[in-house]
């Protein structure tokens, strides 16, 4: 679909990437990381010092978990490679996993390389919240692990303290591993992120995920971490040296200094998203789209039926022909129960005010 924007001109608001850079002053480490010869060999294959020692003060100062950056941190080409890591390092063939529907893609491409057996737990609209009965409902002998994911892509939903600790409560009652997707944790629009490694027991069945690039709008850096107890990162660790080895050493180096920022940072990245995710639901519903307003991440999900359309995968491949934008079909997530996602459209919110109301503009031609 960014292939299509290019090639029509469009507005592109469905890759999920920012259209500016993020603070220079991670931009500016980067390349005296690179020019002073920082990371430009192979890095230790667990992470620098410093990015692994800046995690864990991140988890500390956020969330009061402690983590030991020599035996509980590791550094991921990106959050995606810290999922496929964990997936490959903790199941078996045959083994079940349940997982959020809609699913960010590599979450079914990670199972299958595992040949672990994907169950689906599909969040209903207009809310896309959980059915923790159905959560238990599913479990079964062969079930080893939740895969989890909140702030959720594509929803936009946010577990609540409340959701959090019953699904701890069910991991642990049923002896199952959780890994824990949290990469848009800082992304989130006055529903606090709760992670899974702050409720009592979790330790030594919790993998958990973290991203600069959706933290520092750096995606093309691929820096991610993982962070659990020592044996469930070594485990990660075996599987993630025949993945990449090793990657980005000198954006480490970067990272290492964001993840320092003063809280302002933090604060004013979520309250200017939130401004744009204002910006973007009060246009669609002015155009007519139905709308479901995320508590978190950068996307938001619109339903094409009340235009009169009911199929939204010929709906995003004509768009950018039609009005000069491009979405991305939700269907496309919904790997088990695509009908679920028949009439839903997936928009990313994390441009430039002034390019969100254009697409604002050439959308309203649909009504016209």
């Amino acid at each position: 679909m960014s292939a299509r924007a290019l090639a029509t001109g469009s507005v592109n608001l469905g890759q999920g990437f920012p259209d500016v850079d993020g603070p220079p002053v991670i931009a500016q480490a980067a390349a005296e990381a690179v020019l002073s010869g920082h990371g430009n060999q192979y890095p230790p294959a667990i992470g620098i010092p410093e990015l692994r020692q800046a995690v864990a003060r991140h988890q500390r100062r956020f969330y009061g978990i402690d983590c030991d950056p020599d035996t509980e941190v590791l550094i991921t080409a990106g959050a995606t490679e810290a999922i496929a890591a964990a997936l490959l390092a903790l199941l078996e063939p045959g083994d079940e996993v349940i997982a959020f529907e809609p699913y960010y893609d590599s979450y079914v491409a990670g199972i299958a390389m595992a040949g672990a057996v994907r169950v689906p737990l599909t969040l209903p609209t207009p809310h896309f919240r959980p059915d923790l009965a159905r959560l238990e409902s599913l479990i079964t002998a062969r079930t080893r692990l939740l895969l989890l994911n909140s702030p959720h892509n594509p929803t936009g939903m946010v577990l609540t303290r409340a959701e959090t600790e019953a699904i701890a409560r069910i991991a642990i009652d049923h002896d199952l591993l959780v890994v824990a997707d949290e990469a848009y944790e800082h992304l989130t629009f006055g529903v606090p992120h709760v992670p899974l490694a702050t409720v009592d027991g979790m330790r030594g069945r919790l993998v958990s995920i973290g991203s600069a690039g959706k933290t520092f709008s750096f995606t093309g850096w691929k820096v991610g971490w993982a962070t659990a107890a020592p044996e469930l990162i070594a485990a990660v660790r075996t599987t993630k040296q025949f993945l990449t080895y090793v990657s980005g050493g000198p954006f480490q180096y970067a990272v290492a200094k964001g993840l320092d920022l003063p809280d302002s940072y933090y604060t004013d990245l979520a309250a200017g998203l939130r401004a744009k995710r204002d910006l973007m639901a009060a246009g669609l519903r002015e155009i007519g789209f139905g709308v479901y307003q995320p508590d978190g991440t950068y996307f938001i999900t619109a339903d094409i039926a009340p235009l009169g359309e009911q199929d939204a995968m010929d709906f995003c491949r004509t768009l950018p022909d039609r009005v000069g934008v491009v979405a991305i079909p939700s269907a496309v997530f919904y790997d088990d129960h695509p009908q679920d996602g028949r009439t839903l459209v997936r928009f990313a919110f994390c441009k430039r005010p002034e390019l969100l109301k254009e697409a604002l503009t050439r959308l309203a031609a649909l009504t016209r």
